[in-house]
């Protein structure tokens, strides 16, 4: 028997083709007016068993061998929670506040519709799609949940393309997206307790204890020994980023093995951060390597799980035009019809509706979660995986469009056009800080 063979070359391999891949299409996707995530969820389904494996089984084997995959896969998942701490660190919880009527009415609008016609179209799905084994509330929340996301940081990337980051129609929709988020990760740590062993009684109540006192010693201690550590001892060299880094994963390590996501403690992690010049300016050194190296990986991860393949009678296109069709239905229309009653103009209403349903990476990460789970399996994972493609694609066109109309109502609308000049447009189009980039 021959000796195994060393990974270390195929990865060496694997990993600059799909950097490169993925940044060669981020960049063709901002060209045609797309954000970079588009093209790095193309990639990754390029890469996978949906076009390169269908068309050159030996060469995606070269490419992208077995044994590599595993390797892949946890580098992938370290940039993830690199990233899900930068998108808690970006979360505002000031953009909750001071909104009246309208955020609250559609925010709720945005995250419980979706969930209830999530929640419906499961119920019918569960028979032919849920995986052996596979609880009925478990597959139904969960699907619930992947329909009523919204993308945070691909949200707040949008609004600076389109130059409403910071206008009343920005704020709406990146409070209600906040709102979402939360949301999505509770529900999600819900699903993880009922998939998981011993759901019942103590399952999924010790869990909701577990969580709470997480949550709690995260914000009454861990909070201000960050803000104390970094005032005494962490203001400038590498110690902030090595600081930041071993936090998030210590505390996705403990949200891990309570049963809940790792992700939701290196999101929390992020929230609870103190947003300070050192914590900023780590988290830009973070960013700058995990999100252009690290998170592309993770990418690949999902394309491989995707299989357009799968998809090949009719009835499954069937079900795969209904679960897009609920999603945009959930999300563009609950948030428009309650941007409307809050009495929000004509296209402001339609706009937020429009924002609200990007999902981007977000999605992917829930899907991911769920499919290690076992709540869902391929053929359900490749329909929602082309849904978040789909829905996060004609986000920005969508909202161009929207915009860039004639509009009759322009006296109406003006508070929602930044003034020209270095405090307008051209500082609403400068990136913030701490935008994950996503």
């Amino acid at each position: 028997m021959g000796a195994s063979r060393d990974p270390l070359g195929a990865v060496l391999v694997a990993v600059p083709l799909v950097v490169l891949a993925c940044g060669a299409a981020g960049a063709l996707m901002r060209r045609l007016g797309q954000t970079a995530v588009v093209g790095e969820i193309l990639v990754g389904i390029v890469l996978g068993p949906s076009l390169l494996g269908w068309l050159w089984p030996a060469g995606s084997r070269w490419l992208l061998p077995g044994e590599v995959l595993p390797y892949l896969g946890v580098l992938g998942n370290l940039g993830l929670l690199v990233f899900m701490f930068l998108v808690g660190l970006e979360l505002d919880v000031g953009l909750l506040r001071g909104r009246g009527r309208a955020v609250v009415a559609v925010s709720q609008a945005s995250v419980w519709v979706p969930l209830g016609l999530g929640a419906l179209l499961a119920s019918a799905m569960y028979e032919g799609f849920a995986p052996q084994g596979a609880g009925r509330p478990a597959f139904v929340l969960f699907v619930a949940v992947a329909l009523s996301v919204t993308a945070f940081p691909v949200l707040a990337r949008i609004l600076k393309d389109q130059g409403l980051y910071g206008t009343p129609v920005g704020a709406l929709a990146m409070a209600c997206a906040a709102v979402a988020d939360v949301v999505a990760w509770c529900l999600l740590a819900v699903v993880a307790a009922l998939a998981g062993p011993g759901t019942a009684g103590w399952g999924i109540a010790g869990m909701g204890v577990l969580a709470g006192a997480f949550l709690a010693v995260m914000w009454w201690a861990v909070r201000p020994l960050l803000t104390w550590g970094i005032e005494r001892w962490g203001r400038t060299g590498a110690g902030p980023v090595v600081g930041l880094c071993s936090g998030l994963c210590l505390a996705a390590y403990c949200t891990q093995a309570m049963g809940v996501h790792a992700l939701f403690g290196a999101f929390v992690f992020g929230a609870v951060a103190p947003r300070v010049e050192a914590v900023e300016a780590a988290a830009a050194r973070m960013r700058e390597f995990a999100v252009p190296v690290l998170l592309p990986l993770f990418f690949v991860g999902s394309g491989l799980k995707t299989d357009v393949g799968l998809l090949g009678g009719s009835t499954t296109w069937l079900w795969a035009g209904a679960v897009l069709s609920v999603a945009v239905v959930g999300k563009w229309g609950a948030g428009t019809g309650a941007a409307l009653l809050a009495g929000q103009p004509v296209r402001d209403a339609v706009t937020v509706g429009a924002l609200l349903n990007c999902r981007g990476v977000t999605e992917l990460v829930v899907l991911n979660a769920g499919l290690g789970l076992g709540v869902i399996g391929g053929e359900l994972f490749t329909m929602l995986v082309l849904m978040a493609l789909a829905t996060t694609a004609a986000t920005g066109p969508a909202v161009r469009a929207l915009r860039e109309r004639p509009r009759a109502d322009r006296g109406v609308n003006a508070v929602n056009t930044p003034a020209p000049g270095p405090a307008g447009i051209n500082a609403v189009n400068a990136p913030p800080a701490r935008n994950p980039k996503r």
